[in-house]
């Protein structure tokens, strides 16, 4: 299993600027509302909710805003709105599988805005399944190897459950199965393990390397598809190379 995913990486390197914020913050409020509509306003009782939480804390939203959003997805009337889970998967320069996940209130808005970015940003949109299979849905923790021993930390992780762990030069990688995700997180802050992330991802089984003129357009077709406000989270099996990663960071 690949250990981690190369745009996520690269991602984490770019950071989000202030202007981003904002809808990230809004991105991370709507999966809140979902998370708790599905399973009540328990993060003890709903994982899902616990993981959005997570996920939140660690982009540094504030705690108003996720008591807000619980709220929100809590009560009734003009702000219920109804958000449906979309899958949409295609192809960008050199065959790369793409799939980007949606929450969105109006699938015909969303499923026109992902077309344009794919069709503007040298891609393709496939059809429901064409990619998905090329992808393992897994749990990822992401640790900063600042500060910590990495052969300790695989050490804990696997004792804890987690079933892969890829270090580089400044991350540690856990990756679990998904119902353990938790319970691993929880296990490796216990020992006075820096978390930065937890969260349900999606693993490429293989990589596509890709030459800088292609890496480069790839990252715009997948900063376009992140771009819009309906969705959550995009994957690729892009490998990019070191130097586009540099650049880029």
């Amino acid at each position: 299993m690949a250990g981690h995913n190369k745009w996520s990486q690269i991602k984490r390197k770019k950071g989000a600027n202030d202007q981003k914020r904002g809808q990230i913050f809004s991105k991370l409020s709507r999966e809140i509302i979902v998370a708790v509509r599905e399973g009540g306003p328990n993060p003890d009782a709903n994982h899902r909710l616990r993981m959005a939480i997570d996920r939140a804390k660690s982009e540094s939203m504030p705690n108003d805003n996720i008591e807000r959003a619980i709220a929100k997805a809590s009560g009734t009337g003009a702000e219920n709105v109804n958000y449906e889970e979309i899958f949409y998967e295609g192809y960008g320069p050199s065959g790369v599988a793409v799939m980007a996940i949606a929450l969105t209130d109006n699938r015909n808005r969303t499923a026109s805005e992902v077309r344009t970015a794919f069709n503007r940003n040298n891609g393709t949109l496939g059809e429901s399944g064409c990619v998905a299979w090329q992808f393992d849905t897994v749990g990822q923790i992401i640790i900063p190897a600042d500060g910590h021993d990495a052969d300790e930390v695989a050490m804990m992780a696997i004792d804890a459950g987690a079933s892969d762990v890829d270090p580089t030069d400044d991350t540690i990688y856990v990756i679990t199965e998904r119902p353990l995700l938790s319970d691993v997180a929880d296990t490796l802050r216990a020992a006075g393990v820096t978390v930065e992330q937890a969260e349900i991802t999606r693993l490429p089984q293989n990589m596509i390397e890709l030459d800088a003129n292609d890496a480069q357009k790839t990252i715009k077709l997948m900063d376009a598809l992140e771009d819009l406000d309906d969705i959550q989270h995009v994957y690729t099996n892009a490998d990019f190379p070191a130097e586009v990663e540099e650049a880029v960071a």
